[in-house]
């Protein structure tokens, strides 16, 4: 059997990197010292980037889901995708990086063998549905604006069934965790317990992590790139005839256009920028038999802990480039309720949807 260690994230729980020289048996007996420390100091970086990944995920996220509840009595499709995108992406801080800080705080897991698989399961389950729920979002956007008419045939049903799809296949696609992970030794005979991935065959871990690097980046990467080119594409197909006829009303669609190739840029490679790095490592961990001990490079470490920064950068972004947005989330958490009087007060949503969509387009 193919047995991994777990301790630092969440997928190099998966990867089967073999423990360090100093670890294994001499003359029968693994080295305990060794088994009950680390370096601390590590420790502590991983704790801090923990830490920081999860107050600023979670802020985010929740100023999304309060202006949210302010137009639940107005809810559109495009609301409803940001409602669940921002779930799952609250659900990554809550499930995914607040338990792994609490791991690296205790160092060896504490807890019996069903919450570690549990745990491990949520884990992947945000990373999953936080994905799977930014495609969905995007194919909407896609039939919004490549094909509006079956988009108004049935507006609503459709996108609950793209919703009710994503949690579904994030459901299913995360049960082998249930499986994998166990609390185990982390060296037979050791008595020291922790919450291991056990692999049946050698190469377990080598399918596993590169089933996880396809169908959680490549795959998310490749339908995000072909629907936003398809989307700006039929933009700037359809501006041909705005700017020929001239006008404020062309100007207002070329600048919207121009804010919408940006902010769908941007996106892709933030996507693509937090969750590259994280699996180029995993990848190596499993394949190069070379690779450092994620124990005990500090860069392999951090690297691996970057993994839920696609969720810590969504609301960003859209407070970025909506202009309004800091002022709708200061507006919930001001003691008066109210806003200096010389700033107007704007849904934060529609300005996503004008920097998303220009309005000729917008379903």
């Amino acid at each position: 059997k193919g047995r991994a260690s777990t301790n630092n994230t969440y997928l190099s729980s998966l990867t089967g990197n073999p423990l360090p020289e100093n670890i294994k048996p001499q003359n029968g007996a693994p080295n305990q010292t060794v088994l009950h420390t680390r370096d601390e100091e590590l420790a502590k970086a991983e704790i801090g980037v923990l830490a920081a990944i999860l107050v600023v995920t979670m802020v985010g996220n929740l100023g999304v889901l309060l202006a949210m509840y302010r137009l639940r009595k107005k809810m559109s499709r495009m609301h409803l995708f940001i409602l669940h995108l921002g779930l799952t992406d609250l659900g990554v801080a809550l499930f995914q990086v607040l338990p792994q800080m609490i791991w690296e705080v205790t160092y060896r897991f504490q807890g019996p063998d069903l919450l570690c698989r549990v745990i491990k399961y949520l884990q992947v389950l945000s990373m999953f549905a936080s994905t799977y729920m930014l495609i969905a979002m995007t194919v909407d956007r896609y039939m919004a604006v490549c094909h509006p008419l079956r988009t108004l045939q049935q507006p609503s049903c459709q996108a609950y069934l793209m919703i009710g799809a994503t949690w579904l296949l994030s459901c299913l696609f995360s049960l082998p965790q249930l499986f994998i992970f166990s609390v185990t030794e982390v060296r037979q005979g050791s008595g020291v317990l922790d919450c291991w991935a056990d692999f049946k065959y050698p190469w377990g871990a080598k399918a596993y992590v590169t089933w996880m690097t396809l169908s959680v980046f490549v795959l998310p990467v490749a339908i995000l790139m072909v629907c936003y080119g398809l989307i700006c594409h039929k933009i700037c197909k359809n501006l041909q005839g705005k700017t020929q006829s001239g006008g404020a009303c062309a100007t207002a669609a070329i600048s919207y256009a121009i804010r919408t190739v940006k902010m769908t840029f941007v996106i892709v490679l933030a996507y693509v920028a937090c969750w590259a790095p994280f699996f180029s490592v995993q990848m190596w961990s499993v394949w190069d038999k070379n690779a450092p001990n994620d124990g005990d490079n500090v860069t392999f470490t951090i690297t691996m802990l970057l993994a839920s920064l696609s969720s810590c950068c969504n609301p960003w972004i859209y407070m970025f480039f909506s202009g309004h947005l800091l002022q709708d989330i200061l507006h919930f958490f001001s003691c008066c309720g109210r806003l200096p009087s010389n700033l107007k007060r704007h849904w934060f949503i529609c300005n996503i949807l004008l920097v998303v969509f220009p309005l000729h387009l917008r379903i």
